[in-house]
């Protein structure tokens, strides 16, 4: 069993801690905050549910960042807000999480790192391409959530099971999202023969809504992802994860050859050993896979 490093001990780090100690296949969590008194608090707490939840699960809870250093997978969850802050997102994110970021790769630069928050998109491109941190070391795990809420509306159409429900996504929420609808299935029957186009473009513009996941979607998520590295599963997922595509000479600027990079969502295989596997996203239409081309080239 392996250690988990969380970084942030906000709304989604806690629920990630608690979701990950329930399930008692991790040897031991690092709740790592600056606010190291509320770190404390939420992994006591965490911690003392332990028996109730038959988890020997160990929780730490670590104000330093050297908290990393034989970390199997390390999490970027959400700071625990400044006093005063008020509402908003305390995700980590942007320029402040690529320097938290380079810091990590110093103390530990074998860990997969996994984003459980909603908005890591740009974070992922830019450690790929600046501190170039392989594309099979770094994943954002919140399109897993969205792909989950689809899963409900279909089984709800259905009358059915979200269980019984095989369906992916690709592209970047909420607004340039495609679903391979003739991939998707249940109990053996593809979706596009179970419902007509007028309920399929309805169910399009429902997910658009369904974005960002809350705290809780996302804990989950990602603790399916943080499981996946450490023990691995025959699941296919569904990740942000840095995108290469070939630039046309046309592009402004651009050679023959020369490759861009974007992070985007696509259906993936997550293992231990060889860390995120992008795999081909089926059955999409000329106009779907012109969406998926243009966003990569964004």
């Amino acid at each position: 069993m392996s250690v988990v490093a969380i970084f942030g001990a906000g709304e989604l780090g806690g629920a990630l801690a608690s979701k990950l100690a329930g399930r008692a296949r991790v040897r031991e969590i690092r709740l790592i905050d600056r606010a190291a008194g509320v770190a404390a608090g939420k992994a006591l707490d965490i911690l003392q549910a332990g028996p109730i939840e038959s988890s020997a699960t160990r929780i730490i809870a670590a104000a330093d960042e050297a908290a990393v250093v034989d970390a199997a997978v390390i999490v970027l969850a959400d700071d625990v807000p400044a006093a005063g802050a008020g509402a908003g997102t305390t995700e980590i994110q942007g320029e402040a999480g690529l320097a938290l970021l380079r810091r990590i790769r110093s103390r530990n630069s074998r860990a997969t790192i996994v984003c459980a928050g909603a908005l890591p998109a740009w974070l992922i491109a830019r450690a790929t391409a600046e501190l170039s941190i392989s594309r099979t070391q770094i994943v954002g795990s919140a399109p897993y959530a969205l792909v989950s809420a689809l899963r409900t509306l279909i089984a709800l159409e259905l009358n059915g099971s979200a269980q019984d429900v095989c369906v992916t996504i690709a592209g970047t929420p909420p607004d340039g999202l495609v679903v391979p609808w003739h991939a998707a299935s249940t109990q053996g029957a593809t979706l596009d023969r179970l419902l007509d186009a007028a309920t399929l473009r309805r169910l399009d513009t429902k997910l658009r809504y369904l974005w960002p996941p809350g705290p809780y979607a996302l804990a989950a998520a990602a603790s399916r992802f943080v499981e996946a590295f450490i023990f691995g599963s025959p699941r296919t997922f569904c990740g942000f994860v840095a995108a290469i595509a070939s630039v046309a000479p046309a592009s402004a600027g651009a050679s023959a050859g020369e490759a861009a990079t974007a992070a985007i969502a696509l259906p993936l295989r997550l293992d231990p050993h060889t860390g995120v596997r992008v795999l081909d996203v089926p059955a999409l239409s000329t106009s779907q896979r012109a969406t998926l081309d243009t966003l990569l080239l964004r």
